[in-house]
């Protein structure tokens, strides 16, 4: 199927139906310890990813980081950074957010620090990252390669893959089960919004948690 399609279906779910579908499947996605830090928007998108790396840019080259991937980027894309490198230096931070958004891409996720949030909630830019630090990158990160595979907690993220957060946390799809993935999460959420037809219903929430919510992963076909 193609990816705005899917992209489109995603944006209709949330993170809990999308992390119980892949938990039916036996797929790994929640990246946890990833928060939001900016909107109420709910981020969905194909990942494009950048991974940096320790000290000042090799051949003292003067590109800051993030701004290849802001150029490279479509109105599908959310950047996903991996800054894993110990420093408490951001990767992320105001002018770079002022530049995504107003390229139109989705949204922004940060293994690791990011700052300027007053400014990056100004914006309007979606940024979800593991922790704030006001220090600079300069001479502390470096960007070392985008669209390569990063690691965002325990889960690899490959660009290309799909990405989905909210309030309650961020959740990557593989590309490669993507469209799996998310009709059964489409069936989970169908199952969830007939629940609670039920309890406007009246009907006894013990028999609708027990007889519904417990076997409803295990029942999705």
């Amino acid at each position: 199927m193609d990816t705005n399609d899917l992209i489109e279906r995603l944006q209709a779910l949330d993170v809990c139906a999308v992390s119980d579908a892949l938990d039916s499947l036996g797929a790994a996605g929640y990246a946890a310890g990833i928060e939001r830090r900016s909107t109420r928007q709910r981020l969905t998108g194909r990942v494009r990813t950048m991974k940096l790396a320790e000290g000042g840019p090799p051949g003292g080259s003067r590109a800051h980081l993030g701004t290849r991937s802001i150029e490279e980027a479509g109105e599908s894309d959310v950047i996903v950074v991996e800054q894993r490198t110990g420093s408490a230096a951001a990767c992320w931070g105001g002018v770079l957010s002022e530049a995504a958004h107003h390229k139109h891409i989705r949204g922004v996720i940060v293994e690791g620090p990011a700052r300027d949030i007053d400014e990056i909630n100004e914006t309007g830019l979606p940024v979800f990252s593991r922790s704030i630090s006001p220090l600079s990158a300069r001479g502390r990160i470096h960007e070392a390669a985008i669209n390569v595979p990063v690691q965002v907690g325990d889960v690899t993220v490959e660009p290309g893959d799909l990405v989905i957060a909210d309030g309650s946390g961020v959740v990557f799809i593989s590309a490669g089960i993507a469209d799996k993935a998310i009709a059964k999460a489409e069936q989970i959420a169908d199952r969830e919004r007939q629940m609670v037809a039920a309890i406007h219903e009246n009907k006894s929430i013990t028999e609708i948690m027990g007889k519904d919510y417990e076997t409803m992963l295990g029942t999705q076909e």
